[in-house]
């Protein structure tokens, strides 16, 4: 059997050793959309993270039996075309949830405590010119009591509220699929979601029900003291507004993962906030914290990755 994975390198250097066992496994760094018609012609099982698998691509793989997707969200394959020619797509669910819970509470506690600039004012000399012992240039409050609102509570959405309740958080969410299934929080409507948390946090998938999700009249419904992160998809927080709700003091601040366009480019408009200050003298860059879409990757959560995708491969084959 012919294993072809299009764009290993989005694993990182992650052992592919039980996938292997499956198959003959060949691994494409990348693939460009013409190299990738190419490389399947003769392939069984057909390995994408971020690759778009479209009919084309589905047809040019004469002995294709199964598509893995590894990731969980299989928006960039055409599902409902494979399906029709009988080939199943199969994800990867639930490996990232303690990664992504752990790095979205990194966030949390960086953007409310303002971690990152007092490290900052430390390492360049800034405290020593404050002349007394405690810096206090930045005002942070307390988790415990405040509100957490959570849009999708999937695995990763009531992992995060079981670490938000070791905080003393009060937890409530929103179900973007209009079907409250968890129980053990109140489920809200997003307006209200919005206007009554303190924190909002974002563990969706794209689709059309989330796409631009969170534009600016979304925000203008949130405290001032508010912060929002988006741990789930680009796209589903509109980028430009954003941008805008930080620079007029409509938001406190935010932290993002992920990216309408993957990688960020150097224009984007949240490389420009540098540029700006709020009435405090607080640069609106230091209300914006950034990670390359690596929630996902925790050393663990690759290894459990590589592993569900070799079970989806040993059921199906």
């Amino acid at each position: 059997m012919k294993i072809v994975f299009l764009d290993s390198d989005t694993m990182g250097d992650v052992s592919f050793a039980p996938i292997e066992k499956a198959g003959e496994l060949i691994l494409y760094p990348r693939s460009t959309p013409e190299e990738a018609l190419e490389r399947v012609r003769d392939c069984n099982v057909m390995i994408v993270n971020k690759v778009i698998v479209d009919q084309k691509l589905i047809d040019a793989a004469k002995n294709l039996k199964l598509i893995c997707e590894a990731a969980t969200g299989i928006n960039n394959i055409d599902v409902e075309y494979a399906e029709k020619k009988g080939i199943p797509v199969r994800n990867a669910a639930g490996y990232s949830t303690e990664s992504v819970a752990q790095i979205t509470f990194m966030h949390i506690l960086n953007l409310v405590s303002h971690g990152l600039y007092y490290d900052r004012r430390v390492k360049n000399g800034e405290y020593y010119g404050t002349g007394i012992f405690a810096d206090m240039s930045w005002h942070f409050y307390e988790l415990k009591g405040k509100r957490l609102g959570i849009i999708a509570m999937g695995n990763i959405g009531r992992r995060v509220a079981e670490i938000a309740s070791a905080f003393g958080m009060e937890i409530a969410y929103y179900s973007t699929s209009g079907t409250s299934h968890c129980k053990d929080y109140p489920s809200l409507p997003l307006e209200r979601l919005l206007a009554e948390s303190d924190i909002v946090t974002i563990h969706a998938p794209f689709n059309e029900k989330t796409r631009n999700l969170i534009t600016l009249d979304k925000m203008r419904l949130m405290k001032p003291s508010a912060y929002i992160l988006n741990m789930g998809r680009g796209g589903i927080i509109n980028e430009e507004d954003l941008v805008t709700a930080l620079k007029e003091g409509i938001i406190a601040g935010a932290a993002v993962d992920v990216y309408a366009k993957e990688p960020l480019s150097p224009d984007h408009p949240y490389m420009q906030l540098k540029d700006y200050y709020d009435k405090d003298g607080h640069c609106i860059k230091d209300k914006l914290l950034m990670t390359p879409h690596i929630a996902w990757t925790s050393d663990e959560a690759l290894e459990t990755l590589v592993r569900k995708i070799a079970e989806n491969i040993e059921k199906e084959l």
